[in-house]
């Protein structure tokens, strides 16, 4: 007579509202994980947008911490429509790896600005 056993397997996924940043680095070797979110939001919402979007990603952060063994870091780098930057920015790009110049962020991002009001004006220039 034959014994047939069952096996369950429970597999238990938490639930993760922001599954994805703007960019992901990782480093291997010093065993951390970099999710940088960007924004160009309105001037208004700067310091806002920054909040939310450390709330937004510290569950992925946990995961990523769990799931990868890693520290895990979240870095926004919000820039307001017209160039407003928030106290924390340099402070932030001081965390990813590379050399970043906050005046040629503020330039694309007030460039994007004007692509997109002149698009509404459909004026040439």
């Amino acid at each position: 007579m034959a014994m047939i056993g069952v096996v369950l397997i429970i597999i238990i996924i938490r639930e993760v509202t922001a599954n994805r940043s703007d960019i992901i680095i990782k480093n291997k070797k010093e065993k951390t994980c970099i999710l940088i979110d960007v924004a160009i939001p309105a001037d208004r919402n700067v310091v806002q947008e920054e909040a939310e979007k450390k709330l937004k990603y510290k569950s992925l952060c946990i995961e990523i911490q769990r799931m990868w063994n890693r520290k895990c870091t979240i870095v926004p780098v919000i820039i307001g429509a017209t160039g407003i930057v928030t106290r924390s920015l340099k402070k932030n790009l001081e965390t990813i790896p590379g050399k970043h110049s906050i005046d040629s962020l503020q330039e694309t991002a007030i460039l994007g600005t004007s692509h997109i009001i002149r698009k509404v004006l459909q004026c040439e220039a």
